[in-house]
């Protein structure tokens, strides 16, 4: 055992910082598995200014995907959530991901837009599928801020809480949870009702993968693999398989389980979430069994 695990540093706590996050410790015996919803938020800043109504700006929220997952401290997990639209600043997105054309200024470091930056969707969005978000530039302050108040301290408690993880138990593993629309281009019910993104298997063991697919596949969903989605920022940047770090982006349809005119819970609400409270207890055995075996190694 490496000087550092034997440290032993206590465990990670809850956090809450108004409007902008709430992080729950573990209910049960702390497991190194962190589980968030980055995009669920729905508490809009004062200062957001947007030109678009109420209803828009809730069809780009994952809504109720942190109600979805929230067993997940009964199952030794960390559960985070992002209290913020995802439109105001995204967490998913490089804080250097900024379309300039949304500046009233001149940003005063180097700027490195991404594809989904070129349509509209970066770091601070500038469109939703159906127009643009705002009347008017964004200071370069006002950027700044949201970054600066909002970004960071999202990163900041999902760093600290898989650092914690790792330290105290030589790795740790993270299921990154989004919601999607109904992909294009498939016949209704049969497109995937799950994608999941290891970002082609540079973010997580290929055994957590296949586990998460087979447990879903088993309870009757459709499953595809890094297809639309294989992850963003938030793997990338925290994630590191040859150093037992080890990030798993899940996507769940909002066909399942969510009334998309009331952006409440739909029919299939309450069966979806008992499969993924099950997923959870499965990937939770995962973690014990990687643990129990890196033991036995020592």
């Amino acid at each position: 055992m490496s000087p550092e695990r034997r440290l032993s540093p206590p465990p990670v706590s809850d956090l809450c910082i108004a409007g902008v996050l709430r992080r729950t410790a573990p209910r049960a015996p702390a497991l190194p598995l962190v589980v968030d919803s980055p995009h669920s938020g729905r508490v809009e800043p004062p200062d957001f200014g947007h030109a678009i109504g109420r209803a828009r700006l809730l069809a780009t929220v994952d809504a109720l995907v942190d109600d979805l997952f929230d067993a997940a401290p009964q199952h030794g997990a960390t559960l985070l959530r992002a209290l913020f639209p995802r439109t105001y600043i995204d967490p998913n997105r490089a804080p250097d991901d900024i379309d300039e054309t949304l500046l009233a200024g001149r940003w005063p470091g180097r700027l490195r837009p991404s594809e989904k930056c070129s349509v509209g969707i970066g770091l601070i969005a500038r469109r939703d599928p159906i127009g643009p978000i705002y009347d008017r530039a964004l200071s370069v302050d006002e950027v700044r801020t949201r970054i600066e108040r909002y970004w960071w301290p999202y990163h900041r408690a999902l760093g600290e809480a898989l650092d914690t993880a790792h330290r105290r138990f030589g790795a740790c593993w993270y299921l990154d949870c989004h919601s999607m629309r109904p992909l294009v281009g498939f016949a209704p019910g049969t497109g995937p009702d799950f994608v999941l993104g290891d970002g082609d298997g540079t973010t997580c063991e290929p055994e957590l993968t296949a586990l998460v697919a087979d447990a879903l596949r088993s309870a009757g969903y459709r499953v595809a693999l890094n297809d639309p989605y294989k992850g963003a920022e938030l793997i990338r940047r925290h994630c590191a398989p040859a150093r037992g770090r080890h990030g798993l982006q899940i996507e769940v349809s909002r066909a399942l389980y969510l009334d998309a005119v009331r952006f409440a819970p739909g029919p299939g609400f309450e069966r979806l979430r008992a499969d993924l409270t099950r997923l959870l207890g499965v990937v939770a055995d995962h973690v014990r069994a990687r643990l129990s075996l890196a033991r036995a190694a020592e």
